[in-house]
């Protein structure tokens, strides 16, 4: 059977976006039976009727045997005749089974009805696997991956400019269908571009994109190469000044620490947790700069929750065990007391004496602090912005640890800076600054990236819609019925108690408390303690918990007026549910019939749509495109940026540095393939626009065999098998990764001969291609340009030429390389 989600949106809002907010998805469960039967326990006490489709029979014998152990009254959907008459039951929840297909599942919590998708029919279990295998490949491709384009969007072509990306058109010439890319610039231009060429497109990041500001280029006009021109020149100048930065920063003499010795590698065994690849590469990476005889500059780039916290306290154990001391600047006073607590419990088997200086403590405390580390009696103090006020001394200071470097302004990094004069600075975020990721990109500042989530762990299940106090109000019934914390967010101080008495008015049985900004420290470090040992079950609180806050028992979210947030705000605040094994919800409401200004629509947009693991870079980019960059890159930067967009600025940025550090730029030439075969995703195939979309960009992305390989492997396992033109597609891009290797320019096929066009002719190479086939097939000609001419063996062409030419490209790379 097939069962399709439906769904009654919410108020238009002027600009055509609707919520829903009647039914609400629920996520495949892809397998995870752990996930599968508590979210089942919970609908059942709330007294659900639950549709369980199942991809096989024996998996749904085998979860039924197992709910029925469990005490669920079940039965066969596909058998009516088993089912209890519900109204001779009201409110007794029961599950039905049935075999099928569905991608995700969906709630009607008014009618208290769930359908659940427990195999993931969308996403085959073998492709799971092949995801998480995938997943741990170092790529950072991944950092950019924000650019999923939509019709309408703006889009940058390095040779065409600024222009409207109109879909993907399918087209036959010359009795070859191909997919195109249409892209609309100024007047009536048009450029069909081939979808093997997509990795030339980037999507334009900039101020004003959103509000029709920018100006389309036209095709063949001065404008853009004039605007492109401005652009590298002041790169380049940009680039001298962080080569600059950078090469100080090495002559300057650091702290060489001891290498890691049995205490240090007792303290690695103690983490509780499996780290994640991307911890134990982030934490070979810190050793190796400590290690080095000049200070570390080093930025941990991990979404939230992705365990950025451990790699502070690997670095920061380390530093103590060289006799250094270790100064955590973090910028909220709840996040100060959170990162105490850890660091405490980590550390409390070794020799390591832990501070902190906040508003958690008294004036006399503070000063008492103080004083043990100026003494050299405190080896690591954490605190907030009191730890760069003048009467701060320390004993010998040698590693600085900023948490959420977004959070801080330039006096006062500064401020640090001086400080930190000769110290290891290891800087932790998770939406990065446009400046700071351009200094990473650029290859001035060390960057390390954790882009694996840890555990067992699943994206928030992240809902946006008017507020409706009965869906609220079921979402925290729910969260109480399985023993979990529910984070209530309102952030005005004033009104913050009224909503409580309401939460406690309709929901007796809960434990509430109220928590914000203006509250004396005592009491509030009382409230923490207390949701921490889980005596409270809602927290009504401000902002105060959006940073590093980490209670794996909260997993639901309620923020009301999320309008009024920003973009990466939200993102930063829904990362405090979602921390353990168990399903998160988050709740962003906004008040019933108010009219949204655009730029929240689009927010709430966004947060609804990057709801995936890793969004962090995607959240910080759309928001920089949705309120612009501002004087972040300076003046005369930002200015270029806007020209070009941010993904071309960035290019050029990387190029400029590359130069001004003497170093060659990659010499891998763009090579147009044109070959006469189809080569195309069908809709037939995969109906899906977006996914298409998605497929594109993968396949331009492939390099060599192996990427083919697991390309192919991905489409079997997503849609099943590819028929011969979207083979073809990715057999094209391979070749054109092949030939860009070669340093070839253009690979043409005429009738039965292939014509290579080289950007610099290797004789010798050449010589030794022609003696591997029947003489007289490799003709070479010395022209302006040079051409390899080859005729195809046996006279084949289309589709069976392909394996001809792949071939022919391996072996004089090989030769090339000889």
């Amino acid at each position: 059977m097939a069962i399709e989600p439906f769904s009654r949106a919410g108020s238009d809002m002027n600009g055509g976006l609707n919520f829903d907010f009647e039914t609400r998805h629920i996520a495949p469960y892809n397998s995870n039976s752990e996930l599968f039967f508590e979210d089942i326990g919970s609908f059942v006490s709330g007294g659900y009727l639950v549709l369980a489709v199942f991809a096989g029979e024996n998996e749904r014998e085998e979860i039924s045997k197992k709910l029925i152990d469990m005490g669920y009254s079940t039965a066969r959907g596909d058998d009516l005749s088993e089912v209890p008459d519900r109204e001779k039951n009201p409110g007794k929840g029961m599950i039905l089974t049935v075999k099928g297909e569905i991608d995700g599942g969906f709630e009607l919590v008014s009618s208290r009805f769930a359908v659940v998708d427990f195999s993931g029919a969308g996403m085959t279990r073998a492709y799971s696997k092949l995801r998480k295998r995938k997943n741990k490949k170092k790529n950072s491709q991944s950092i950019m991956s924000y650019a999923d384009l939509e019709v309408g969007d703006l889009v940058v072509h390095a040779a065409y400019g600024i222009g409207l990306y109109m879909g993907i058109e399918n087209l036959t010439v010359d009795g070859v269908s191909r997919d195109y890319v249409n892209i609309k610039y100024a007047g009536t231009d048009q450029l069909f571009l081939p979808v093997d060429q997509l990795d030339l497109v980037s999507k334009y990041i900039g101020a004003g994109s959103d509000t029709g500001a920018v100006k389309l280029s036209k095709m063949g006009g001065s404008d853009w190469s004039r605007a492109k021109t401005k652009a590298k020149t002041a790169t380049r100048e940009m680039a001298k000044e962080l080569i600059e930065l950078y090469a100080k920063r090495r002559r300057t003499k650091g702290i060489a620490y001891d290498p890691d010795d049995d205490m240090c590698r007792e303290f690695a065994a103690s983490f509780e947790y499996e780290e994640t690849d991307g911890q134990i590469a982030a934490i070979e990476d810190v050793r190796r700069d400590m290690e080095a005889p000049y200070p570390m500059d080093r930025l941990i780039c991990g979404d939230v929750g992705y365990g950025k916290t451990e790699v502070a306290l690997r670095s920061s154990f380390k530093a103590v065990m060289s006799g250094k001391q270790v100064a955590v600047l973090v910028p909220t006073t709840l996040l100060a007391y959170q990162h105490y607590k850890t660091f405490k419990s980590r550390l409390r088997n070794f020799p390591a004496n832990v501070d902190m200086v906040s508003r958690f403590r008294s004036k006399s405390e503070q000063q008492a602090s103080l004083r043990r580390l100026r003494r050299g009696e405190t080896d690591i103090i954490i605190g907030t912005h009191r730890l760069i006020s003048q009467d701060v001394e320390f004993y010998d200071l040698g590693l600085v640890v900023i948490d959420e470097e977004q959070r801080f302004g330039v006096a006062q990094k500064e401020k640090l800076k001086k400080i930190a004069t000769g110290a290891d600075v290891l800087t932790l975020t998770a939406t990065p600054i446009p400046r700071t990721l351009n200094m990473a990109m650029g290859g001035i500042v060390d960057m390390s990236i954790l882009e694996e989530a840890p555990g067992q762990r699943s994206p928030v299940q992240t809902y946006v819609l008017e507020y409706d106090e009965m869906i609220i109000y079921e979402a925290i019934r729910r969260e109480l019925r399985r023993s979990g914390q529910v984070f209530y967010l309102y952030n005005r101080v004033d009104g913050i108690y009224n909503v409580a008495g309401r939460l406690e008015r309709a929901i007796p049985e809960a434990r509430i408390a109220v928590a914000h900004g203006k509250m004396e420290h005592d009491e509030l470090e009382e409230i923490w303690d207390s949701i921490i040992r889980g005596e409270i079950d809602i927290l009504v609180c401000t902002t105060i918990i959006e940073t590093g806050v980490d209670i794996p028992n909260a997993n639901t979210l309620i923020i009301e007026n999320a309008d009024m947030y920003g973009l990466s705000q939200l993102h930063q605040i829904r990362g405090r549910v979602g921390r353990s094994g168990r399903r998160a919800y988050a709740y962003f409401t906004y008040h019933k019939n108010k009219n949204l200004t655009e730029i929240a629509q689009k927010r709430l947009s966004a947060i609804k749509e990057y709801a995936e693991f890793g969004a962090g870079y995607k959240i910080a980019l759309r928001d920089l495109e949705i309120r612009g960059a501002g004087n972040l890159l300076g003046a005369q930067q930002h200015g270029h940026m806007e020209a070009v967009g941010y993904d071309l600025y960035m290019k050029l940025l990387n190029e400029a540095v590359i130069e001004e550090k003497g170093e060659k730029l990659p010499e891998k030439p763009e090579c147009l393939v044109d070959i006469r075969i189809d080569a195309y995703l069908s809709e037939k195939y995969i109906p899906s626009a977006p996914q298409r979309m998605e497929l594109y960009k993968k396949i331009a992305r492939i390099e060599n065999d192996a990427d083919y390989e697991d390309m192919i492997d991905e489409m079997c396992d997503r849609f099943g098998e590819p028929g011969s033109a979207a083979i073809n597609l990715c057999r094209i891009a391979l070749i054109k990764a092949l030939g860009s290797e070669a340093k070839i320019t253009k690979i043409e096929q005429s009738g039965t001969s292939v014509r290579f066009v080289p950007g610099e002719l290797n004789v010798e190479a050449v010589t030794k291609l022609a003696g591997e086939y029947p003489k007289g097939s490799v003709r070479v000609s010395l022209g302006s340009p040079a051409t390899i001419t080859c005729k195809i063996p046996g006279g084949k062409s289309g589709s069976q030429s392909v394996d001809f030419i792949s071939d022919m490209l391996k072996k004089y790379i090989t030769f090339i390389r000889e």
